[in-house]
């Protein structure tokens, strides 16, 4: 990946033999780990090429064929840094893990120029990764604003691409903790089902037959009167997976405004936003492959709902899983 000279960097990319036949933009972002609409881009700019030819995104290619990309060095970044209190979980020479809170806009977009994640990083004095484009410097992933826990960010580009290659490969283990309405039947299950854009609702997602593959693993945690607490595993991560496959097998997230109704809706009592948390993160240091585990307890604010429930339980709910 680009390594932070002016003038950018090039890659040269063997096509796997199992990849032979495949589109060059899919070949491409598996194996360095840039998102596909990025290496579309690239390619479009006709920074791909093959014995000195510019190679389009639809272009199929024999395996072992050697390719050349062109990533250009990113541009200056235009954004002030803020002084924004984070909590950091983790921190080595390649990456740091915060606990963002919920609330908190990960990077800037229409609507919310400033006070966001990526300010606040800045405002850290700390080199970051590139790839990703200037609005997003480190970033890899993304939470949605009102969704707390650990959230990742590369230092450096070499760090960059690691951690977007093993979320690609899909090597980075991430389990949340949500609070859903009603009782969930089987103490553990796996949701296997494609998500695309509502076809009702062009701002929401939904569970849609042409939608991508999309897979969510869940446990149960504990039990309460009309709510139940999960752990769940985020095998793929598409965006308001989460949220869209509880809601659809009729558990929405406690505090959803967007895919819950009535009762799920509103939540318990004392919920004042999404019951939805990043809990854990288990990936691979980029440098030394060392295993890196991370958790973040709950936030003060849905540990203090869960109380309320166990109080007005009339049985002490069992922990059925950690």
């Amino acid at each position: 990946m680009a390594d932070g000279e002016a003038a950018g960097r090039v890659r040269s990319i063997i096509v796997p033999e199992a990849a032979a036949g495949s589109r060059v933009d899919r070949i491409v972002a598996d194996v360095t780990g840039l998102s596909r609409s990025y290496a579309q881009k690239l390619i479009s700019a006709g920074h791909l090429t093959h014995e000195g030819r510019p190679l389009r995104a639809s272009d199929v290619v024999g395996g072992g064929e050697r390719l050349e990309l062109f990533v250009p060095a990113a541009a200056p970044l235009e954004l002030t840094p803020e002084t924004i209190e984070l909590s950091v979980i983790y921190e080595d020479d390649d990456i740091l893990i915060v606990d963002k809170p919920a609330g908190l806009v990960v990077h800037p977009a229409p609507g919310h120029v400033n006070g966001t994640l990526v300010h606040a990083l800045l405002g850290r004095g700390t080199a970051y990764g590139g790839i990703a484009g200037v609005q997003r410097p480190g970033i890899v992933h993304r939470l949605d604003r009102d969704t707390s826990g650990l959230l990742m960010v590369a230092k450096h580009d070499l760090a960059q691409a690691s951690l977007m290659a093993q979320l690609k490969a899909r090597r980075v283990k991430k389990t949340y903790l949500a609070l859903v309405h009603g009782s969930v039947a089987a103490a553990v299950g796996r949701i296997e089902a494609p998500i695309g854009r509502d076809p009702k609702h062009r701002t929401r997602m939904a569970v849609v037959p042409d939608g991508r593959p999309a897979v969510t693993g869940y446990r149960v945690r504990e039990r309460f009167p009309g709510w139940t607490l999960l752990e769940l595993d985020l095998v793929t991560g598409r965006t308001h997976q989460i949220r869209v496959h509880l809601a659809a097998i009729g558990h929405p997230v406690a505090g959803d405004p967007v895919y819950g109704t009535g009762t799920s809706r509103r939540g318990p009592e004392g919920l004042d936003r999404l019951f939805l948390h990043a809990w854990r993160l288990e990936l691979t240091a980029p440098s030394d492959g060392h295993l890196i585990r991370a958790t973040a307890p709950l936030p003060a604010d849905l540990e203090a709902v869960l109380e309320a429930l166990r109080r007005s339980s009339v049985d002490r709910p069992e922990v059925t899983a950690r």
